[in-house]
């Protein structure tokens, strides 16, 4: 009997703090109701900001911008609900899944990046933007072009290959050395995903991402069940793991981590996309 009051009270306790391990071994990190166990930023001074841009939904998810106005940023307040909630840990070797799909509304500098958000990782400067590595997640609809997937490097460094049949350095997508890529110099800002990658838009269907890290070896990003990006030799080998909100509406569900205490063979996952 005393073990059995000792375990309902430890889920309890599980679920109440957002930390409830699920069936496939990963350990959720959101609680359906509120960010109190994540370190939130916002550019605007108001300190009640995150509380109102990461609102809970009607299902458990994260609604981004639930209670606020079409075109809140666009015009005033410019820049002021862009704002990001980090873990208060640090992670080095884990898989980190994720859910999105965008909303109808728009935010911010919307008209410059059009739908546009992220999760960082590896971030060694947490603030509004963070210092650190992102998977993209972004729509761009004027070109009907996906973005979810690429890098966009934020004062990191790291290897990184890609299809040499492109005019510019801007214009490259990732693309395996096996397959033709090859290794190109080091910059920041945006590294493309590999072309023809399945996305979800304005459709409102959910996408399925997941960033498998370990340490300073390797992060492969996948998008829907397929690797869309991967690079190695990183700087750095942890960091705070984070998600944007951004230029528009957007939802998150099925956030969760599992960690890992040893590096894993990248071929491990490469070779076997089911492995986890």
């Amino acid at each position: 009997m005393l073990f059995v009051v000792r375990l309902i009270i430890a889920i309890f306790i599980l679920s109440t703090i957002g930390c409830e391990e699920t069936n496939d071994g990963y350990t959720a990190l959101y609680n359906g109701k509120d960010v109190q166990d994540w370190d939130c930023q916002c550019r605007g001074a108001d300190k009640n900001l995150p509380k109102k841009v990461f609102a809970a939904g009607n299902n458990g998810e994260m609604h981004v911008f639930k209670d606020f106005p079409n075109e809140y940023g666009v015009f005033e307040n410019k820049n002021e609900t862009h704002c990001m909630f980090f873990t208060h840990k640090k992670y080095s070797r884990y898989s980190f899944k994720f859910d999105y799909k965008w909303g109808e509304k728009i935010f911010n500098n919307f008209k410059d990046y059009q739908y546009d958000a992220g999760m960082y990782f590896h971030v060694f400067n947490a603030k509004i933007w963070p210092e650190g590595i992102e998977y993209q997640v972004r729509y761009n609809h004027i070109e009907n072009r996906n973005h979810t997937g690429d890098i966009w490097n934020s004062g990191s460094k790291f290897d990184w290959s890609a299809d040499e049949n492109v005019s510019t350095l801007e214009s490259k997508t990732y693309l395996p050395m096996e397959d033709g890529g090859v290794l190109q110099p080091h910059k920041w800002g945006e590294h493309r995903a590999l072309k023809d990658a399945t996305y979800n838009g304005l459709n409102s269907k959910w996408n399925q991402c997941e960033v498998i890290v370990m340490a300073d070896a390797y992060a492969i990003f996948k998008l829907n069940g397929k690797v869309v990006n991967v690079i190695t030799n990183l700087k750095h080998k942890e960091g705070v793991v984070g998600l944007q909100a951004e230029t528009a509406e957007i939802f998150y569900r099925n956030i969760k981590i599992k960690e890992f205490n040893e590096n894993i063979p990248i071929e491990e996952f490469l070779g076997n996309p089911k492995n986890i």
